[in-house]
C-alpha cells in the first residue's frame, strides 16, 4: 500500500491488529515513502477483530475522517464461505479451552455445562492453509472458517455478524458503500452475497482458497490513483484483473466481481430450481443425471462449494425433463446476459470451470447452520439439499 500511498483524490486507511500481547491494534493513514510508524494514527491496544463493533467502528472512523464520494471496505483475513462454524481442529487433541462470543469450547471437557459439545464441531481437512495472515496461536489449528479471525481472542465474523456490521454501518451513512472487497478465502458464494445485498453495490472476492499474498494492493492502488474518477464497477473489474495478473496458473486462483443488487433475482431463479429439482427426483432418470452433474461440477478447497453455472449448464444440457431444463438456463442467465457476475476470471486447470461465484451443495451431511442464512430462509434450496442428502444416503 505504500509503494502508493493516498494521494490524487485517494485516501487509504487501515486497522491492523497483530497477535500477541504486544500485538496491539493501530490505525494508519498510509502516505506515500517514508516508514510505517510515521503513518500510525491512533493506538486502540488491544481489540478483538471477531466484535462486529470493531469493524464498525473502523469504517465509521474512516468515512468521518476521510470523507469521499466513493467507499471500498476490504476485509483481509482468513475467510470460508458462508460457513460460520467455530471449529478448532486440534482443541481436543492439544487439551486446550477456547472462548467464542463468552462460551467456552473445552480442550478436555467436551459436554460438560457451559461447553459446545465437540460432535457439533465440523472436522477439518489436513491440507494446508494457505490464506493466513494472521499466524494462528494455536499450532495451525485455526481452520479457514468465516472471515476476521482473531488469534488472540479465538474469535471471527461469522456472516450474521458481517451483515450487522454493514446493515449499521449504511444506516449511520444513509448509504451503501460502494464495494466490498473480500481479500479472503472461499467468500464469493451465492449465499455470501445475498447477506450482503443490501450493504454495497459491488462485491469482490474468490470462489477458491486465496494463496498467502491475497490481493496485489500496489497494482490495485496504483490504477486507481491514476484515475480516480473511475466508477465503482470499473474499480471491481479492474481488481480482478490486477488479481490474476500477479498469480501463475500454477497457483489455481479465482476472483470475480459481483452486481449485489441482483442477489434476489439469483435467489429467485435458485428457488424456482430448487423447486423443480425437489418435483424431479421421482424420476430415476433425473436422479441419475443430478447426481452426475454435482459430481462433475467445478468445487474447491471445501468440496462442498460448487461453482453454480458450472453445474446448471451441464445439467440443464443433460436432463430431459423441461421443468428442470429450463429453471437451470433461469439461473445461468441471472448470473450471465448482464446479470450479477459482471467480471471473472480464474488461473490454472483446477479451476477451469469457474464463473465466478459457488454455492454450498454437500452431499453427506448438512451443516444446522445453514438454515440460519437469510438466502436459506428464503429459498428452497435448503429443502432441495435435505431432499438430495436423504436421497445420497439411501444409496
Amino acid at each position: 500500500m505504500k509503494k502508493v500511498g493516498s494521494k490524487n483524490g485517494v485516501n487509504i486507511v487501515a486497522q491492523f491488529d497483530r497477535i500477541g500481547e504486544k500485538g496491539t491494534t493501530k490505525r494508519y493513514f498510509i502516505r506515500p515513502g517514508g516508514e510505517l510508524a510515521e503513518d500510525v494514527l491512533p493506538d486502540l491496544g488491544e481489540t478483538n477483530t471477531g466484535d462486529p463493533k470493531v469493524l464498525t467502528d473502523f469504517i465509521l472512523w474512516g468515512a468521518k475522517n476521510y470523507p469521499a464520494d466513493h467507499y471500498l471496505a476490504v476485509v483481509w483475513n482468513h475467510g470460508a464461505g458462508w460457513d460460520d462454524e467455530n471449529v478448532y481442529r486440534l482443541a481436543r487433541r492439544i487439551k486446550m479451552d477456547i472462548s467464542r462470543k463468552g462460551r467456552s469450547i473445552s480442550g478436555t471437557n467436551f459436554g460438560a455445562k457451559g461447553t459446545i459439545p465437540f460432535g457439533l464441531m465440523r472436522s477439518v481437512t489436513s491440507r494446508r492453509m494457505r490464506r493466513a495472515v494472521f499466524d494462528t496461536s494455536i499450532k495451525k489449528a485455526l481452520t479457514t472458517r468465516a472471515i476476521a479471525f482473531d488469534d488472540d481472542a479465538r474469535d471471527f465474523l461469522d456472516n450474521i455478524e458481517l451483515k450487522k456490521v454493514f446493515s449499521t454501518v449504511t444506516a449511520k451513512l444513509g448509504r451503501k458503500l460502494d464495494i466490498i472487497g473480500m481479500d479472503a478465502c472461499l467468500m464469493n458464494m451465492v449465499e455470501v452475497q445475498y447477506q450482503l445485498k443490501d450493504a454495497a453495490l459491488f462485491c469482490v472476492g474468490s470462489e477458491e482458497v486465496e494463496p498467502g499474498d491475497g490481493w496485489p494492493y500496489d497494482a490495485v492502488l496504483a490504477a486507481l490513483a491514476a484515475k480516480p474518477s473511475m466508477t465503482p464497477e470499473a474499480v471491481s473489474k479492474m481488481i480482478v484483473d490486477k488479481y490474476l495478473k500477479s498469480y501463475k496458473a500454477s497457483d489455481s486462483v479465482t476472483q470475480s466481481a459481483c452486481d449485489i443488487a441482483k442477489s434476489p433475482q439469483v435467489a429467485a431463479a435458485i428457488d424456482g430450481l430448487a423447486k423443480a429439482l425437489i418435483s424431479g427426483l421421482s424420476s430415476s432418470a433425473v436422479k441419475m443425471a443430478l447426481i452426475q452433474a454435482r459430481s462433475q461440477a467445478q468445487a474447491y478447497y471445501t468440496p462442498e462449494y460448487v461453482d453454480l453455472a458450472d453445474f446448471c449448464a451441464p445439467f440443464g444440457l443433460s436432463t430431459t425433463n423441461k421443468e428442470i431444463k429450463v429453471a437451470c438456463a433461469a439461473v445461468v442467465d441471472s448470473l450471465t446476459n448482464n446479470g450479477m457476475i459482471i467480471k471473472s476470471g480464474h488461473k490454472g486447470d483446477a479451476v477451469k470451470n469457474s464463473h465466478g461465484l459457488s454455492i454450498y451443495f454437500p452431499t453427506k451431511k448438512i451443516s444446522p447452520l445453514y438454515a440460519k442464512l437469510d438466502f436459506v430462509k428464503k429459498t428452497k434450496w435448503g429443502a432441495f439439499l435435505k431432499v438430495y442428502v436423504g436421497m445420497m444416503g439411501k444409496r
